[in-house]
């Protein structure tokens, strides 16, 4: 019997309807942790729904109840051998970032559940971002021995350096939806994901019936300065690529592991 491997699962999805909201949604059977080829997709999927004239409007969501985001495929993480190898790792959530900075729709982020590493940078580089009382969050890079540089920029600019260091130096506290919402990373915070998503229909529809060009111009004024981010996060990439190779952090990623 053949073992189908992790990183070979997963999916993304567009569906676009008449009023030009298109969803994107991302899959993965372990918690929506992402693997570097669904990474690509996801990256490549906003990059053209920003290119098609028929989409006004973007919402990024993934499957399931229970997770928004798991972060990077551990599989993955702990096959790393070599430098080069370690920076294209990093940089699959970096093209994601890019890809919805540079996207000139506006994304919508639907976050029904908790957001770990990674998943609190896609949280962030969306520009309007809804979540449920479920969707506490953690950066939990410093305690497999790395740190979260490559989602680092997108968090702070969205929650400020207080609040991110705070992230990313309490490496394994989880913080509640409300405390990220009072930093800015979520504008509102449900009860319930029915109710969530009632809300963004009805933002949807309307940036849907708003002027595309005037949304483009807007998007590109709230990302004012991030111009350096495709060489900035390639960086990060590299440094976090570098360090994933010590035997610190290969003893702390097996220790992990373990528990």
């Amino acid at each position: 019997m053949n073992t189908i491997h992790a990183t070979e699962l997963g999916n993304v999805e567009i569906q676009t309807n008449d009023k030009g909201i298109a969803t994107i949604e991302f899959s993965h059977p372990l918690s929506n942790s992402l693997p570097g080829k669904i990474l690509q997709k996801l990256a490549n999927t906003i990059t053209e729904a920003g290119q098609n004239d028929a989409i006004k409007v973007i919402i990024l969501k993934s499957a399931g109840e229970r997770a928004f985001c798991a972060g990077a495929s551990f599989d993955e993480l702990i096959a790393i051998d070599d430098l080069e190898t370690g920076k294209t790792f990093f940089s699959g959530f970096a093209n994601v970032i890019n890809a919805a900075r540079k996207c000139p729709k506006l994304i919508i982020g639907r976050v029904q559940g908790k957001a770990v590493g990674g998943g609190v940078g896609m949280a962030s580089a969306v520009d309007y971002c809804f979540a449920t009382k479920f969707a506490a969050v953690k950066l939990s890079e410093l305690a497999v021995g790395i740190g979260p540089f490559v989602v680092g920029p997108a968090v702070e600019r969205k929650i400020g350096t207080s609040a991110m260091s705070q992230l990313a130096i309490n490496a394994t506290e989880w913080y509640p939806a409300n405390w990220a919402r009072e930093k800015g990373l979520y504008t509102d915070v449900y009860e319930t994901a029915e109710e969530m998503d009632e809300a963004i229909e009805v933002l949807a529809n309307k940036l849907a019936n708003s002027n595309p060009e005037a949304m483009q111009l807007l998007k590109q004024i709230f990302w004012e300065g991030t111009e350096n981010w495709d060489d900035l996060l390639s960086e990060r990439a590299a440094m976090s690529g570098k360090l994933v190779l010590s035997d610190f952090t290969k003893n702390a990623i097996n220790a992990f592991k373990k528990k």
